[in-house]
């Protein structure tokens, strides 16, 4: 069977965070602009030396007042990028993974869960302006919707003037563009719109000073990039007037084409160049490199106008109306910048090696900007590797909603808010056609159909001394985990949605209890995945019964993400010596329980347990463990003394429960290779053949470290036999110590 909305599904258990901030999101996502191309990057240290520079006044403010991310990746190209922006997963997992003229009518199913979808269902007013590159043909005079299912408005975005192929936005002068809201018609209510911006026109100081008529030697059709700033100002404008009425919050993305190539259409323009009219190096650069420094400075125009908006949305000229503090803005490059004079008389990569389209630093390392006064430290920055992957959690985060299954990001939200602890991610991947790399810490493994080289990133930025040799093991370990992310898998591979469709007590590893998958449109099926669970599946069990129900595993199981939760207990039992993975996450939410029988369960970043769901039994988990429910460490069916062992770090938080079962042994039950950080309760239960002797002393964890106190009162408890234990904290173990024992132990 196909497989239900799985969007829906996953939007349906949305539910939101009474204490999230909830601010206005404005995102800024320029196409093709290299690391170097703002002040912080390079560009203000030229100005100072009198060298040619561009000019980003506004973009340099916005890192003035807010932080700038130094190590900060997107993708290769135009497509692939935003594939990865709106979906969350890098281009091992997401559908499109290279520029391909068919990406435009395929690449984000209804089953993604985008930006806009996540927003939406949080109550944010959404829109989006620019370059989309999904759902219509490439025709330049007669575009048509080829994929209803891939539209921005199909995904949560409501105001929408956008273009809808990459390739047809290789011109800046569209004689159509698509907008939504539209009148309807048989295409499922969408129309193509001519663009006629006239009344946006602007000026002679246009686009700094825009106004509502038209500059007498503008051209007829309006140059794309100042009819998408102009319909992201009338938004951001009306909707801040709107939000200090309702506090209802808005989230905007502003996708431009620029600085992307044509670069020669700007010099269309009236004043295209008189930014530089007093630059005496403008003059002596080459054609390109004028013009695209223009196309910078124009775009940062239009940014200075929107932020504006933010500050004064009624433009009486007073600021007693902004919601800049209210407000969270980002900007940020697709990929880096192209090759060409403006990189060799601006530097406008910033020095590293390569540019769009290779997986070198110069072909991922993106400019990237965050401002959210009172949140984010004024000129500060963030030197360690974020990727454009992460904004979709981070902005669920911040809205008070669940982030969808099983994504390669990870929320920037404790970074921008100083409040909580990021979620471990231990590396970046990137795509490049035939060439793939992966980065850990700052070693930056490239993998090409020439071989491997290593590079070291924080010694050598521009990667110019390769380190394999030197490093044979790293080399190979790093390998095995970038092809386990799937990077060389033929075009067109993407994960795919799983749900349980089993009865209580059959088995999760027969195909016949999952739904197949399959994406298709107009007639042509472009995955079709069938059969067992697979390292590649999202997968949710949902129980909406009013039994409780158990699912068995008898054989070892892989997912990419793997969701349980139920209206009553649904329990998966593991087999013993069992191994259960889930390659992103394992989510456990209401009334989920997974019970472990001498066997593992494994996930290469984390097992989240929610309050009211439940990991118990003896046996291994090889995964950092967010538990928020409860963690319970009791004897298995083969009679050996309970013993849990966590690979990695344990974090429990206020409110939840970790339950030891204590046999009298000498060795700890609950065993943390890394860190432990605690609250909330410790419950303990004695064996029933477990004597013991006043003062004893008991190992109850061993960690690494150990940080945090459970929250029992006094540090004691009592068991239900009688016995009664003190907590003892020492920097690496947790002991109990006997303070008085029942009565069986005495008599």
């Amino acid at each position: 069977m196909k497989l239900p909305l799985a969007a829906l599904l996953c939007l349906s258990t949305f539910t939101f965070a009474a204490d999230a901030p909830r601010p206005n999101i404005l995102y800024f996502y320029v196409d093709d602009m290299g690391w170097g191309s703002i002040g912080p990057n390079g560009q203000a240290e030229r100005r100072a030396k009198g060298l040619p520079s561009v000019k980003t006044p506004n973009l340099d403010k916005l890192a003035a007042e807010g932080m700038n991310f130094t190590h900060a990746y997107g993708c290769t190209v135009c497509s692939p990028a935003r594939s990865s922006q709106q979906t969350g997963f890098h281009q091992g997992h997401t559908f499109a993974d290279r520029n391909d003229p068919d990406n435009a009518k395929k690449a984000i199913r209804t089953d993604d869960v985008t930006m806009g979808d996540a927003l939406s269902a949080a109550s944010y007013a959404t829109g989006y302006w620019g370059k989309w590159g999904y759902g219509g043909s490439k025709e330049q005079k007669n575009p048509v919707i080829q994929n209803v299912q891939t539209l921005p408005t199909s995904h949560g975005y409501t105001h929408v003037l956008t273009e809808l192929h990459h390739v047809r936005a290789h011109t800046f002068f569209q004689p159509t563009l698509w907008s939504a809201p539209a009148k309807g018609n048989a295409k499922g209510g969408l129309e193509l719109a001519p663009n006629t911006m006239l009344k946006y026109l602007g000026d002679a100081k246009f686009p700094a000073q825009p106004s509502n008529h038209a500059h007498p030697k503008y051209p007829t059709i309006s140059y794309c990039d100042d009819a998408y700033a102009f319909a992201a100002l009338e938004f951001v404008r009306s909707q801040s007037e709107n939000y200090n009425a309702t506090k209802q919050p808005f989230f905007g993305l502003l996708a431009v084409q620029i600085p992307h190539g044509p670069f020669d259409e700007v010099a269309k323009l009236p004043g295209w160049d008189s930014a530089y009219a007093d630059d005496p190096h403008f003059s002596k650069l080459a054609k390109q490199t004028q013009q695209w420094a223009a196309m910078v400075t124009r775009i940062d125009a239009h940014f200075g106008n929107i932020l504006g908006a933010l500050a004064d949305p009624n433009g009486d000229g007073k600021t007693d109306d902004s919601v800049v503090d209210n407000t969270l803005v980002i900007f940020m490059s697709d990929n880096g910048g192209p090759g060409g004079k403006n990189n060799q008389q601006l530097d406008a990569n910033g020095g590293l090696r390569g540019n769009k389209g290779m997986i070198y630093e110069g072909g991922i390392r993106v400019p990237t900007i965050m401002r959210w006064p009172g949140k984010i430290q004024a000129g500060s920055e963030y030197n360690l590797p974020v990727d454009v992957t992460d904004l979709l959690p981070t902005f669920c985060d911040l809205a008070g909603v669940e982030t969808p299954l099983g994504l390669d990001g990870v929320s920037l939200a404790p970074i921008l808010t100083a409040e909580g602890e990021r979620k471990a991610r231990e590396f970046l991947i990137h795509e490049a056609g035939k060439n793939q790399s992966i980065i850990r810490g700052y070693h930056k493994l490239v993998r090409t159909p020439k071989g491997l080289d290593l590079y070291n990133l924080q010694t050598d930025r521009a990667e110019k001394t390769n380190i394999a040799n030197g490093n044979k093991d790293l080399v190979s370990e790093l390998e095995a985990l970038l092809l386990g992310e799937r990077v060389d898998e033929p075009r067109g591979f993407a994960n795919t949605y799983h749900q349980w469709t089993g009865k209580n007590g059959a088995s999760a590893s027969d195909p016949e209890n999952w739904s197949d998958y399959i994406y298709e449109n107009e007639g042509v099926t472009y995955i079709e995945e069938k059969g067992g669970p697979q390292l590649s599946w999202t997968a949710t069990i949902e129980h909406r019964d009013k039994t409780p129900a158990k699912i068995t595993a008898d054989k070892n199981l892989g997912f990419l993400g793997l969701e349980i939760w139920g209206t009553v207990p649904i329990e998966l039992a593991l087999g013993s010596n069992i191994n259960l993975t889930g390659r992103n996450e394992i989510r456990l939410k209401d009334n989920a329980v997974i019970t472990v029988d001498g066997g593992t369960i494994s996930s290469l970043r984390w097992i989240d347990v929610h309050e009211g769901a439940t990991i118990k039994g003896s046996g291994k988990i090889d995964a950092v463990v967010y538990n928020k429910g409860t963690v319970s460490v009791a004897a298995t069916k083969s009679g050996k003394s309970p013993v849990l062992h966590v690979s990695r770090n344990f974090h429990q938080s206020e409110g939840a429960i970790l339950a030891i079962e204590i046999t009298g042994e000498e060795s700890a039950p609950l065993l943390v290779d890394g860190e432990s950080h605690l609250s909330g309760k410790l419950k303990i239960s004695v064996s029933k053949h477990a004597t013991f002797q006043t003062n004893q002393i008991l190992s109850l964890i061993e960690a690494s470290s150990i940080s945090g106190r459970f929250t029992n009162a006094q540090d004691t408890l009592t068991t239900e036999e009688g016995t009664i234990f003190e907590i003892q904290y020492r920097d690496k173990q947790i002991d109990l110590k006997v303070i008085k024992t029942r009565v069986s132990d005495t008599t």
